[in-house]
């Protein structure tokens, strides 16, 4: 049974730093992408990062460039989401997801939603001005 687990969101000032998990049971992450999304009350789902099975390239959506690193750990089938710089405009829940087919690639345009299957049940990040 495939299952996603986050944690890591926390409270934290402008400025600060966070590491997101996403753990992951049921299948092999180096065999399938992982993608971040985040949602922020009123707005709609964005696809912030995801990084490729395999050869791990990886995307990033504009607004974190520079500032957001994504990584996985495959002994511990464990991936990552270093945030740094964090300002207001990230506080949102976090999700980690994975897709049903294996060996999809993080394409050009990032993570669709539409492409991926399982998802976890978030953790928040908020951040103070």
């Amino acid at each position: 049974q495939v299952q996603l687990v986050e944690s890591g969101g926390a409270l934290v000032q402008f400025g600060g730093s966070l590491r997101l998990s996403c753990a992951a049971s049921g299948f092999t992450l180096d065999y399938y992408a992982i993608g971040w999304f985040r949602q922020a009350p009123g707005k709609e789902r964005e696809g912030v990062s995801c990084i490729s099975p395999r050869n791990g390239s990886t995307y990033y959506a504009d607004s974190v460039k520079g500032r957001f690193t994504i990584s996985r750990d495959d002994a511990k089938n464990t991936a990552y989401l270093q945030m740094n710089s964090l300002k207001p405009e990230d506080t949102a829940v976090y999700y980690c997801a994975t897709p049903h087919v294996m060996l999809l690639p993080c394409g050009e345009r990032g993570p669709l939603d539409y492409e991926y299957d399982y998802w976890g049940q978030g953790t928040q990040v908020t951040v103070s001005s």
